[in-house]
């Protein structure tokens, strides 16, 4: 390698460091912060990513992307050049001016968000998230322009490299046909059986967290490189040595918080199985939030929800919360782990109808960004989309167009790597089963090894190194295949 390549690892380490940095001051806004260091905090982060900013557009930065591009170069380097030529290009394209600008609105709306929820008021966020939006807009027009690309496409692909609505709208479309009559006849079928026993609490949120720090270390979490905290909205930060993961808590209802963990626990074990040799680089980081999210979604819905799993599960819960009688056999925690209905909260939605919630954000997206929804005329159309998919009216906003921190936050072009998360999840999941036969027993006895074993090898251990595609034809054998989503929900909620 050259010079200039050499000086381009350097450069991105420090990025790397600037935002990992940015990182910590998030996670900690989310859950240790007191309310009167917001404006501190919001100086902070505009600052870190002015910073982060300045060193990826520096012209220095352009010429050593050309030059390195002659380098001969292995494999491994040739991908990290292609990974730092698209952050190059993406950043440069976006004046430093509208990067502080978007911090600062971004910061500013979600933490008004965290009051307006609570009190359904989205009259009163409305300005605040109308300059988010209205800045979202103005740099999806100048990275589209730029890349060559429509504005919510250049969104989208900052999360989902090379996913276009071209593809995606089909698939979602195709979805939002199928998945509305799928969650009748499932919720008609349920609702044949023999009603469901109710958990009967409380369930105190300390003996929640040790339960939930139970489970972490039966998927094989590693307490020495993370931690678990609470905050208003799940999720999981950090970087792969110093892994940050929240939840909420409800102590009416265990099952939500426990899934939280598990979901964010799948986030936290395909960052630490990132390349070691490639920290700090963009070929040893995640590919893609769509990949990401099939990893949180492995652990959560496809093993975590499993038979095999759950009856592990249900004594050690039992034993957690001193409870006896058929409502804690597995066959109930069976039923209601599996439970469908027409919810009105996205992050507590079951997995047949939470692709229904994803469709209508993506849609709501599209309509927002392109500028044919008027922001102020969102919460109808967020009545009027959840009616069509889901069947069911939120009764005020806190539980619709409130209820996530995606768009206050600065999120826009986020939402569609959910759903093709979930769709990558059940094609990674079907076939690690197929090469690892014993998968399904393992998850019996609480044994994850197996399964993360697989998930190393194809997944984690390759960080960017292929494109998206290129990695699950080779994990899998073939491209991502909707009907292994359809057949799995089909299987899961309707054949047994």
């Amino acid at each position: 390698m050259t010079a200039a390549y050499t000086q381009l690892e350097a450069r991105f380490k420090r990025l790397a460091v600037i935002r990992d940095s940015a990182g910590v001051l998030e996670w900690d806004l989310q859950t240790l912060m007191p309310p009167g260091g917001a404006q501190a905090r919001t100086e902070q982060l505009a600052t870190l990513s002015v910073m982060a900013h300045e060193l990826l557009t520096d012209p220095r930065t352009g010429e050593l992307l050309e030059r390195a591009e002659t380098d001969a170069l292995n494999a491994w380097q040739q991908a990290n050049l292609r990974g730092m030529t698209r952050e190059w290009r993406h950043a440069s394209s976006v004046p430093a001016s509208l990067v502080e600008a978007r911090a600062k609105a971004n910061t500013e709306c979600e933490f008004a968000w965290r009051k307006a929820r609570p009190a359904n008021d989205f009259k009163g966020l409305l300005p605040l998230l109308q300059k988010v939006l209205d800045l979202a807009r103005e740099t999806a027009a100048i990275k589209g322009e730029a890349l060559g690309l429509s504005p919510y496409d250049a969104l989208i692909d900052q999360y989902e490299p090379g996913a276009r609505q071209a593809e995606i709208t089909p698939l979602f479309d195709h979805l939002a046909a199928v998945l509305p009559e799928l969650i009748t006849e499932v919720i008609d079928k349920q609702a044949r059986r023999p009603a469901i026993l109710e958990l009967s609490g409380p369930f105190p949120a300390a003996t929640q967290m040790a339960l939930a720090r139970r489970m972490m270390q039966a998927v094989g979490f590693d307490f020495d490189h993370g931690r678990l905290d609470t905050s208003a909205h799940p999720f999981c930060s950090g970087v792969p040595d110093d892994i940050r993961m929240t939840t909420r808590w409800n102590e009416t209802d265990f099952l939500p918080g426990l899934m939280g963990v598990l979901h964010e626990t799948g986030h936290a074990m395909y960052e630490r199985g990132l390349p070691e040799d490639w920290r700090m680089q963009p070929v040893g980081a995640a590919l893609g939030m769509g990949l990401h999210e099939s990893q949180s979604l492995i652990v959560e819905m496809q093993a975590s929800r499993s038979r095999e799993f759950i009856t592990w599960l249900a004594p050690r819960a039992a034993e957690a919360f001193n409870g006896s009688g058929p409502a804690w056999s597995a066959e109930n925690f069976i039923r209601i782990y599996g439970k469908v209905e027409r919810s009105l909260i996205r992050v507590d939605a079951d997995e047949v109808t939470y692709p229904c919630h994803i469709v209508l954000r993506y849609r709501l997206e599209q309509a927002l960004i392109g500028g044919d929804l008027k922001l102020a005329d969102l919460p109808g159309a967020w009545a009027d989309g959840m009616k069509a998919l889901v069947g069911i009216v939120p009764p005020g906003d806190k539980d619709g167009c409130l209820q996530d921190i995606h768009w206050p936050g600065g999120g826009w072009g986020y939402f569609p790597s959910y759903t093709l998360g979930a769709m990558t999840a059940a094609q990674l999941f079907d076939a690690a089963r197929r090469a690892r036969p014993e998968i399904p027993t393992a998850l019996g006895r609480g044994d994850f090894v197996p399964l993360m074993g697989w998930l190393r090898e194809n997944v984690h251990s390759k960080g960017c190194l292929l494109p998206a595609h290129e990695l699950l034809i080779a994990a899998t054998g073939k491209p991502l295949d909707p009907q292994i989503f359809l057949r799995h929900l089909r299987t899961r909620y309707l054949d047994s």
